[in-house]
């Protein structure tokens, strides 16, 4: 914020922010012919599109004041994009331009009034922002003067002619040195400590609370060889502090930190053990119950080993010394709050208590599992190579300069190659840290602070991307030798150099990073040649306007690679692809890989260094095209074809100077439910946030394995929410930790969660998704030779089995479950005899009858046995979908016994294996043999996850109590799913989470706790008084599905609501209308209710042949006026089948992902006034339905004509040609004006 002074004494507060499109019509209002003469006739949305940094200044009525526009090269074409360096260093040879340290401004405008001040801010913010910026230059034609605004910050320094006009353009520079000036740095003395405590005093009272009121002043009288105390000043005011310190705990380093990448932080000795001997690389850990499938402590850097070489140190400390006269040291982009740290831990006094961690942080990307797991440490004899900064504090100000320090604390300490500095992990990310590397914990590690390195050499300016050539492989060669792809990276350097090209005819290029004349970096990028594919699949359209980007600017990332010292320069090394390839987007795709076994496999894919640089894409979901009945009408088979999926990351020009926000907080999620993937999705899908402690514990680690193949029957019926594809195109396990295990305790005091009794996982904020699984059903112990029936046994239901789980009994919970339940079946050869016994009347009794079938086991030996129903509503709840089902269950010979209770297995005797089952019914009991024993019985809480619960005191009121804010009685634990009930104070014990969208209470989940972290939501606000005591309602769909007996495929799609039978929902006067076609029998059957609203409540489709259910579940929720007028169509019998009618053409916009936008868009112009004297088609409708209007016709035709007669119906039908026009690759079976 500033205050803004006018030459007539006006006042104005303004602020800074990023350019947003919607600026874009204010902006063109500021273009005066002036400007046009000075930058030329703009593009403004192509400009946006490809600056690298745009700013606008607004003030607190959210008015535009000024914007400005900066890119990496120069406009009025003086030079080409990829060489324009040696143009502006001939101009003047003081003026040490580089790609790094200049900015070239391409447009700016401003209120006249205010020009000069919004100027002046607009440059000076720029300047923070970009802590590496020196130059800004303008470039104008030379006849122009610059006018009364940029004239008071830009310097003329000479002319240099177009490479497509006659005539000379004006070089004008501003300088940084001017506006935000770098800080000078000097050792501290005692009388600064008056104008330290102020600032300390500001963010901190502990030290003085702890140390007494003159601590500062001690600890810079204290200053020795070992330690020492800087200050930095602007214009001699003291601004900020740092004490430094050369005795570092390095043995607790080594313990604590995978520092090989850093060789240990150590001075290379002679006897170093730095590779496993023979007799230790067979040894390893037995324990397989807890691993990391991603950026664990397991895990090696994916970057070159060694540094720097020694050679080239003396090098390195000469350029420093030459470059600290003329130009900053290196900062990042973003700024944040001062901070204060205490750093003394790291001192040998240090000690701690033995805490087992075992999730490592993963703000690393440049990370891959090595070949083979290895528990080997190595052993560093050298001295100690690193100090440690104690304490660092600086004025909110100046914070961006923080790096200026550094150069100066390095010399303080000549023989010291690093700097480090740990910290609390919840600490938030602020200048300085930001240029230093997060260090890889082991599992082990018994601090509970993340650790930063900083090698001296990161403070080299000089950093040069070029590209590559033939001299350049053998440094290549020796930079990657340590990586797993290295004979990948090397195969396309050397396809570059010798033909540009890959096999398939792409062109590829090749950038390599170089500092102090050595190979640092290496990326491999080539043309996306699958751009519609991209476009048509994922939502790209989020952070690009497509159109404004030529096919050739888009680039496939293929290999990155940088040594981890100047990891800080990761987006330069990124903008200057950009810049170099002419290239305005880069995409890196992750595939997905699965291997059998009991783990997913680490080696999924390759994970870049660069890859938390890019944004993570959300896919797109896809309308299943009946593309035969379409025919030409069809879409492009680069848009329908089916493709392998990936994940997709993203970044582009724009995105090259724009921060994130770290998220450093453990959040540890339990359960790998719908829920629990929702939720982990909704946030690693937050582009402007970099959570780098997700972790999630499963018992099976991540989903979508894809372990029964795509076409395989399911055992288990699906909720719709994610499956095998939706999982590959998230690839949750670049982004979260993954620790497979059981939970088995929580201390709630100590906040951390223990796994598989033994393992420590600690938690910042826990998230318990854990659900309901089905149990073992626990035997009545009835003696059936007394003929007892189900009214003379005890009620057992509410009792949990103790005894040993036979072998041949199995409850299927997830895929994992069913893949080994498939696996024994086969191996037992029991598909061809042996009785099966399916116990349960959930739906997944029949999905798992179908799949047993499917497989080859007779119908005749399979039994399908139905306890006693606990309520009125059965798991289908419909009356000719059971009918049908039954009738294929008797066609197919399985055996169905209803309202039977298990009394004993294998006569009470001992039940591992089952060779028997004996059940009682409400006449007589039977006994079957049993050779399969499958379990549905109902769900409930796993007893170790509620003794868990229990033990921590956590409200357990049969299951765990939640408030609306998804809270349990500890601040720090949140809960959600089925696992769940609501507090009874809400008085709605009928509404659970089990009755809504797990996919939405996930998302809804996600938006509580991103209510913590993300500065861009607005404050939450109070609820209005008693509104806090209602529970919240979610409006997703209920979804559930599957095959069921007779091959029929089935689908469930319903609104959230309390179970009803279906007979007594029809029976209420409001229930609305039914429209049914087709046959359940025949496999054609679909039912569709119409509210009395008028809108799909319920779906319900049974059908031989296979459907598109993700097209049908967009139908939920339209008016079916939208549904091409269903209502009246079918009480004129024109829609005699609803298969047909939904594979007609009309209705493909309806299953469009951004169909949901465009009703958005209507909606709000029908409620937006566009004309002054008319009210708003919304307001008029209120007005009528409250008879506040005296009108001469019915409601409905006064509507409607004054829709035609208004602006209103040529917005609307603009909108909706938009609409088509815009997505037009995914719809080109629609027509519009222009076409035809």
């Amino acid at each position: 914020m500033s205050i803004l002074t006018s030459p007539r004494g006006k006042i104005e507060v303004v602020h800074c922010r990023r350019t947003e499109s919607q600026d874009i019509y204010c902006i063109k209002n500021l273009i005066r012919k002036f400007t046009q003469k000075l930058f030329g006739s703009l593009n403004i949305i192509y400009l946006l599109e490809k600056a690298n940094l745009a700013v606008t200044l607004h003030n607190d009525k959210e008015e535009i004041m000024a914007q400005a526009t900066f890119l990496d090269y120069p406009n009025w074409n003086v030079a080409k994009q990829d060489d324009w360096v040696s143009v502006f260093r001939e101009l003047d040879s003081e003026i040490l331009c580089t790609s790094l340290n200049t900015l070239f401004m391409h447009l700016f405008v401003a209120v006249d009034e205010y020009s000069v001040g919004c100027c002046k801010e607009i440059i000076r913010t720029v300047f923070k922002a970009v802590p590496e910026l020196h130059f800004i230059f303008l470039i104008v034609p030379s006849h122009m003067s610059l006018g009364s605004t940029l004239v008071t910050v830009f310097d003329q320094v000479g002319n240099v002619p177009s490479l497509m006009y006659d005539e000379d353009l004006a070089v004008h520079v501003c300088h940084r040195h001017n506006h935000y000036p770098q800080l000078h740095i000097r050792k501290a003395r005692v009388e600064d400590h008056d104008d330290l405590m102020p600032i300390f005093m500001h963010h901190d009272t502990v030290l003085k609370k702890t140390y007494g009121e003159y601590f500062l002043a001690e600890l810079i009288e204290a200053q020795d060889e070992e330690n020492h105390a800087v200050i930095c000043e602007v214009e001699g005011m003291v601004v900020g502090f740092m004490s430094v310190c050369s005795r570092v705990n390095m043995h607790l380093l080594h313990e604590c930190f995978d520092l090989g990448p850093f060789h240990g932080l150590c001075i290379p000795h002679p006897d170093d053990v730095l590779e496993p001997s023979q007799e230790l690389s067979v040894q390893g850990s037995q324990d397989a119950e807890l691993r990391s499938s991603n950026q664990g402590s397991q895990q090696k850097a994916e970057e070159p080993q060694e540094p720097v070489s020694p050679e080239v140190v003396e090098s390195i400390q000469r350029r420093i010394t030459e470059e600290a006269a003329t130009k900053e040291l290196l900062s990042t982009v973003q700024s944040g709050n001062s901070e204060i740290e205490n750093i003394e831990k790291l001192s040998p006094e240090f000690t701690v208590d033995n805490v087992d961690s075992h999730v490592s942080d993963m703000s690393l990307a440049s990370i891959l599992l090595p070949k083979e797991m290895s528990y080997f440490r190595p052993i560093y004899r050298g001295a100690s190579a690193a100090f440690c900064i104690q304490l660092f504090c600086i004025d909110e100000k100046h914070e961006a300069r923080s790096m200026d320090f550094m150069n100066f604390v390095f010399s303080l300490f000549p023989d010291k190659n690093f700097c480090i500095i740990s910290l609390p992990h919840l600490t938030p990310e602020f200048a300085l840290i930001q240029n230093f590397m997060k260090v890889v914990p082991f599992n082990n590690c018994t601090l509970e602070q993340d650790l930063y390195v900083f090698h001296k050499a990161g403070l080299l300016k000089s950093i040069n991307i070029r590209l590559a050539t033939f001299l350049d492989t053998s440094a290549v060669e020796v930079l990657i030798s340590t990586l797993m792809l290295s004979k990948s990276i090397l195969e396309d350097l050397k396809r570059y150099n010798e033909a540009h090209r890959d096999p398939d005819g792409t062109p590829l290029q090749a950038f390599v990073a170089e500092v102090a004349e050595q190979i640092v970096g290496i990326a491999v990028i080539r043309n996306e040649m699958d751009i519609e594919y991209i476009r048509s699949h994922y939502n790209i359209e989020d952070f690009i306007y497509f159109n404004h980007h030529q096919r050739d600017e888009h680039g496939h990332l293929c290999h990155f690679a940088l040594n981890p010292i100047f990891r800080h320069y990761t987006k330069f090394f990124l903008k200057e692809i950009l810049r170099l390839g002419y290239k305005s987007c880069l995409y890196y795709p992750i595939y997905p890989k699965s291997r059998e076994g009991k783990f997913q496999s680490c080696y999924a894919h390759s994970l870049t260094s660069a890859l938390h640089y890019f944004v993570p894409v959300r896919p797109r979901r896809q309308i299943v095209y009946p593309l035969e009945k379409l025919g030409i009408s069809a879409p492009s088979k680069e848009v329908s074809k089916d493709a392998l999926c990936y994940a997709l990351n993203h970044t582009n020009r724009k995105l090259t100077l724009e921060p994130k926000i770290t998220v450093n907080a453990k959040i540890v999620v339990v359960g790998a439910s719908s829920v629990g993937i929702s939720f982990l999705e909704t946030l690693v899908f937050c582009s402007h946030l970099k959570f780098s402690n997700l972790t999630l514990i499963s018992t099976y680690g991540l989903p979508g394995k894809n372990l029964l193949g795509s076409e395989q029957r399911k055992f288990l019926a699906t909720d719709h929410c994610f499956n095998d594809k939706d999982h590959a195109l998230m690839s949750l396990c670049s982004w979260v930790n993954v620790v497979v295990g059981r939970m088995t305790a929580i201390d709630r005091a100590a906040k951390h969660v223990v796994v598989s009794k033994e393992e420590i996982v600690l938690y910042d904020h826990l998230i318990l998704c854990t659900g309901q699984q089905y149990q073992v059903p626990c035997p009545t112990g009835a003696d059936i030779s007394q003929h007892l029936t189900n009214r003379e046994i005890p009620n057992s239901s509410k009792q949990r089995y103790t005894g040993k789980v036979p072998c041949n009994h199995f409850t299927l919970n997830d895929e994992e479950d069913c893949f080994k339940a498939l696996a024994w079946i086969r191996n037992k050869s029991f598909t061809t005899e042996g009785n099966v016994i399916v116990y349960g009347n959930t739906i997944d009794t029949y999905t798992t009858v179908e799949t047993l079938l499917n497989i080859g086991v007779r119908g005749s030996s399979i039994h399908l046995v139905q306890p006693p129903p606990t309520s009125t509503v059965t798991c289908i709840n419909n009356y000719s979908v059971e009918s049908a089902v039954e009738d294929a269950l008797r066609a197919a010979g399985v055996t169905s016994h209803r309202d039977a209770l298990l009394a004993q297995w294998n006569d009470g005797l001992y039940p591992d294996p089952i060779h028997s089952a004996c059940f009682t019914t409400p006449t007589k009991p039977f006994k079957l043999a049993c050779s399969v024993f499958f379990s549905f019985c109902d769900k409930n809480v796993d007893y170790e996850t509620f003794k868990a619960f229990n033990d921590a005191c956590l409200v357990y009121d049969g299951q765990l109590v939640i408030d609306s804010d998804f809270h349990t009685n500890d601040i720090a634990i949140r809960a959600a799913g089925s696992l769940t009930k609501f507090s009874n104070r809400y008085y709605s014990n009928e509404w659970t989470h089990s009755n809504f969208s797990s996919k939405e209470i996930g998302f809804q989940l996600a938006a509580a706790v991103l209510s913590l972290f993300d500065p861009t939501l607005e404050p939450v606000t109070e609820p209005p008084t008693g509104l806090d005591q209602l529970i919240p309602m979610y409006k997703g769909a209920k979804i559930q599905g599957g095959i069921l007996p007779g091959s029929y495929h089935y689908l469930h799609v319903a609104k959230p609501s309390i179970p009803a039978p279906l007979d007594v929902q029809m029976a209420q006067p409001d229930f609305g209308t039914e429209i049914v076609t087709g046959n359940a029998k025949n496999g054609t059957y679909f039912r569709i209710h119409i509210n009395k609203y008028r809108m799909v409540e319920t779906i319900t489709c049974l059908s031989k042949e296979p459907f598109p259910a993700s097209n049908y579940i967009c139908l939920f929720g339209q008016h079916e006026q939208v549904l091409n007028n269903l209502c009246a169509r079918y009480k004129d019998n024109l829609v005699p089948d609803l298969y047909s009618y939904f594979m007609e053409s009309w209705c493909m916009a309806l299953f469009h992902d951004r169909f949901i936008d465009l009703r958005k868009e209507l909606r709000q112009i029908l409620t937006s006034k566009e004309e002054e004297d008319r009210p708003s088609i919304e307001q008029l409708a209120r007005q009528t339905e409250d008879e506040e209007i005296n009108l001469m016709e019915k409601p409905r035709k006064y509507l409607k004509r004054v829709f035609r007669e208004t602006i209103y119906k040529t917005l609307v039908e603009k909108s909706i040609l938009d609409y088509l026009h815009h997505n037009h690759y995914h719809l080109p079976m629609y027509a519009w004006p222009g076409i035809i």
